[in-house]
């Protein structure tokens, strides 16, 4: 029961919920996830931190980059169960839209400034 509900406890803010959708489309940095939804580096870090620790992202790191992208986690059935239900959930809601259309185009070489 305890992963079950840290899964949905993750996906119960509006900003994880666009953050796992726009890793669905590109691997992203912390950067490009703050471009995208206009909030905080600390807010999409710790963003990022809960969604981490419920299984839904994970992250690798290469030189400067941390990047961000859906898990892979074949042992956790709730983890695997909502991340294929939200690649065909909400694209149809406005501000999910809007974001899945400007994802692709995010460079993080701009927006960070490296």
């Amino acid at each position: 029961m305890k992963t079950f509900i840290k899964v949905m406890k993750a996906l119960s803010d509006p900003n994880r919920v666009k953050i796992v959708k726009m890793l669905q489309v590109k691997t992203m940095c912390v950067c490009e996830l703050q471009s995208a939804l206009g909030i905080s580096q600390p807010s999409v870090s710790k963003h990022l931190k809960i969604l981490e620790d419920a299984g839904l992202v994970d992250f690798q790191k290469d030189g400067l980059w941390v990047n961000y992208f859906p898990a892979d986690d074949r042992n956790n059935h709730y983890v695997a169960s909502m991340l294929d239900n939200l690649r065909h959930w909400l694209d149809d809601d406005p501000q999910v839209a809007e974001l899945l259309k400007k994802a692709p185009f995010l460079n993080r070489e701009t927006l960070c400034g490296k």
